[in-house]
């Protein structure tokens, strides 16, 4: 007697993207010194037809959720794992900027690690170029 394969989780969401017809979802990632170019990406992949997330917390900008240092470093590793989910909820990731740093470089490589397609506004930035 043969048994159905069991599906992974990621092929149950790919599965449930096609089901209900969802257009293609696009990560931007990058540093959130580029919060102005990521909000024009958005804008353009928007216009596209791809639904879009991005980093919704500029914490180089003041403000009081992140105003105290142990507050704010709760809130970071807390925003660094919400960004590896929507890595893993998009088609594809979009990075932005002309310059990469250690975070960036980390969700460049998970997402590389899950076989995300990869686009650049700067190609050169491309640590694996």
């Amino acid at each position: 007697m043969t048994y159905p394969r069991l599906l992974a989780p990621e092929e149950k969401l790919a599965d449930a993207k096609k089901l209900l017809s969802l257009p293609p979802i696009v990560v931007i990632c990058g540093s959130t010194r580029f919060m102005t170019e990521m909000n024009e990406a958005d804008l353009r992949e928007t216009a596209a037809g791809r639904i879009v997330v991005k980093p919704g917390c500029d914490m180089k900008s003041p403000h009081a959720l992140w105003a105290d240092p142990v507050d704010g470093e709760g809130l970071k590793a807390r925003l660094d794992e919400l960004h590896r989910a929507k890595i893993r909820l998009a088609d594809e990731v979009l990075v932005v900027g002309n310059y990469i740093g250690v975070s960036t470089r980390a969700e460049i490589a998970y997402a590389r690690s899950l076989g995300k397609p990869m686009r650049f506004t700067h190609p050169d930035v491309d640590p694996d170029a």
